[in-house]
């Protein structure tokens, strides 16, 4: 076995630089504006309600608030900055209705129900715009290589270097590798320092692994160690690093193996002394696909009806502005492979399918869809329709009909699917959706690659709230644009 390259000096709880500390000011900054957030406007509509102890009970919201959110963790150092999700928000606010609701009942407090519940509503607001303030600024930071976790990887070669390029091709994540530790021969191409190396075997020299890994947390400052298993690091080998790494208050992570599995889909259990890990199965029926059903139609109906006025006035823009019809249809396939006539208001010239050819070798798109970003076929109204989004209204009918859902993957066209191999056929198990994690992440904007990984994150990974979470976003990716054309 060799040593960590590199040794060095010093206690491991203070290396040279710590850039894996958030800003100081999160912590106080967020307790600071959901009390604030809370107390405010219930001490301002209880004094207007005349209630006799408005200051008691603006105090008693803001250490409820502050109270419910400390019990969910949402003040941990690992939360703060985390979350940009609308739904943890609402879900502890909820339970803060509920905590308020039994002390309105034990202390006989009489303000009416409506005027309390909206004094509640700012709290709930500011406490959403902390979140995605402090989201911008750690994301900001992290583009700055400040608020990471360095990472020391530890694995044989070739799956160390697999996580380590997977790592590096993301920006979702604190994570920064600054090192690995390969068990066992091999090269190592990825371009990250080697502080070491270890035997393919656990050697009869006591410490001799633990040794090593932490002289190459050491010289190399990492705040984790992230062990790849594998036959030649596992079991009572990786047992006794985790305990040489705990014992000097230092963290390990396991990579299992997953990929784009949902943590929500995760269970850990014990049998017989070994940790294991459960994955559940996607969710395909039960209650959550009801609520979904429901939604789609309801939503769809409801959205028809409220836009028709929208309608007529984009059927007689795009009749204006330029020749054919305001509508256009075109064959689609869905759920299992079932094809179904997509609509959407015409965007482009009325031959625009038969000159699509003519332009095969200007699609900017590296996989299967054709996308240009000045198609010379898009009419004026289409480009304002499509900036907007708007040309995909229609696809409310097909909503409403249940060929598509409000939330899934891309609606693809026959001759994509002619092409697509077993991964991504899996696609095409759910229904496809007017809006999905492309539309969110980028739309047009987006590698093939990147496409198909977001199509089969949601496939696996879908949930009746994230799809609620989904349309959320939507609003703010539409507004902006970005990728749309």
């Amino acid at each position: 076995m060799a040593a960590a390259a590199g040794g060095a000096d010093g206690p491991l709880d203070a290396p040279a630089r710590r850039i894996g500390d958030k800003a100081r000011w999160y912590l106080p900054a967020a307790v600071g504006a959901d009390f604030i957030g809370a107390a405010v406007p219930v001490g301002l509509v209880f004094d207007a309600a005349q209630q006799a102890r408005p200051g008691y009970c603006a105090l008693g919201a803001a250490v409820a608030w502050v109270g419910v959110q400390a019990l969910r963790r949402r003040y941990a150092t690992r939360a703060l900055g985390e979350s940009r999700g609308v739904l943890p928000v609402v879900h502890d606010w909820l339970i803060l209705i509920g905590v308020l609701a039994v002390a309105r009942v034990i202390t006989g407090e009489s303000t009416p129900r409506l005027a309390a519940l909206g004094a509640l509503l700012p709290t709930l607001l500011v406490t959403v715009a902390r979140h995605k303030l402090t989201y911008r600024h750690l994301f900001a930071a992290r583009r700055e290589a400040q608020a990471v976790s360095r990472v020391l990887v530890v694995g044989e070669p070739a799956a160390a270097e697999h996580v380590i390029a997977h790592l590096a091709a993301r920006t979702d994540h604190p994570y920064v590798v600054v090192g690995v530790l390969p068990v066992g021969p091999g090269s190592l191409d990825g371009g990250v320092p080697v502080a070491g190396r270890l035997t393919s075997r656990m050697t009869g020299t006591p410490g001799g692994d633990s040794a090593a890994v932490l002289g190459a947390v050491r010289s190399h400052h990492a705040d984790l160690v992230l062990v790849v298993p594998g036959a030649r690091i596992a079991g009572e080998r990786l047992r006794r690093v985790a305990w040489a790494l705990h014992d000097e208050g230092l963290e390990l992570a396991v990579f299992p193996g997953l990929v784009e599995v949902s943590v929500k889909r995760l269970e850990t259990l014990s049998a017989g002394g070994l940790a294991v890990l459960r994955v559940a199965p996607p969710v395909r029926r039960g209650a959550q696909a009801l609520l979904k059903a429901v939604l789609d139609r309801v939503a769809a109906a409801a959205g028809l009806l409220l836009l028709s006025p929208l309608f007529l006035a984009l059927v007689l823009a795009i009749r204006l502005g330029s020749r054919g019809p305001a509508f256009y249809s075109q064959r689609r396939i869905g759920r299992d492979g079932v094809p179904f006539v997509m609509w959407k208001f015409r965007t482009m010239v009325v031959d625009a399918d038969l000159l699509k050819s003519e332009l095969s070798g200007a699609n900017e798109n590296d996989g299967l869809m054709f996308k240009m970003r000045r198609d010379p076929r898009v009419t004026r109204v289409g480009r304002l329709l499509r900036r907007t989004s708007l040309d995909e209204l229609p696809q409310l009918l097909n909503v409403l009909t249940g060929s598509m859902s409000l939330v899934g993957p891309r609606p693809p066209l026959p001759e994509e699917v002619a092409e697509y191999d077993e991964v991504e056929l899996r696609r095409l198990t759910v229904r496809p959706g007017m809006t999905g994690l492309w539309q969110i992440s980028g739309r047009s904007d987006l590698s093939w690659d990147e496409t198909i990984q977001l199509d089969l994150q949601y496939v696996d990974n879908w949930s009746f709230t994230s799809d609620v979470d989904v349309m959320g976003r939507t609003l703010r990716a539409v507004v902006d644009g970005r990728g749309a054309y």
